[in-house]
């Protein structure tokens, strides 16, 4: 056990995380995403959802900077302009740690699913909500830190 950690961040997952780089992904994922055929390195945790598995990911990870949209979740298909109530609910999340919703991008399913094969790692919850998927840039930490 380490002090201050989030128990949701597993050693496994832990390990992804300090061994990305920066403008490395991982892609948090719901239930019904093929992770498993996607992944490169998957990481599973059946007992989260995607909104507090991505509270603990960014409690640790730094979000790029660089980018204007390093955080991207999936459009629905058919209705790009909606946003699913798993979406909403991750956007709530990062705002009230200061991630503004102008970082957060869409993108179509096809174009998601390439993105996430491409990630660092895949984190599968156990998230049943559709749409509850996204794609986080990793940032840098500056020296002072």
């Amino acid at each position: 056990m380490l002090r201050g950690l989030d128990p949701l961040l597993t050693a496994d997952l832990l390990y992804a995380l300090c061994a990305m780089g920066h403008g490395d992904t991982i892609t948090i994922v719901d239930a019904n995403f093929p992770a498993a055929t996607c992944a490169r390195r998957l990481i599973t945790n059946q007992g989260s959802d995607v909104t507090t598995m991505f509270r603990a990911i960014v409690s640790v990870l730094p979000v790029d900077d660089f980018l204007p949209k390093p955080l991207l979740t999936m459009q629905i298909v058919g209705d790009a302009i909606i946003t699913p109530p798993a979406v909403a609910e991750i956007h709530e999340a990062a705002s009230a740690i200061g991630i503004e919703p102008a970082r957060f991008g869409t993108v179509d399913r096809q174009e998601f699913y390439q993105r996430a094969r491409d990630s660092f790692a895949i984190v599968a919850t156990g998230d049943r909500r559709l749409y509850a998927n996204i794609i986080i840039t990793k940032g840098v930490l500056p020296e002072s830190l």
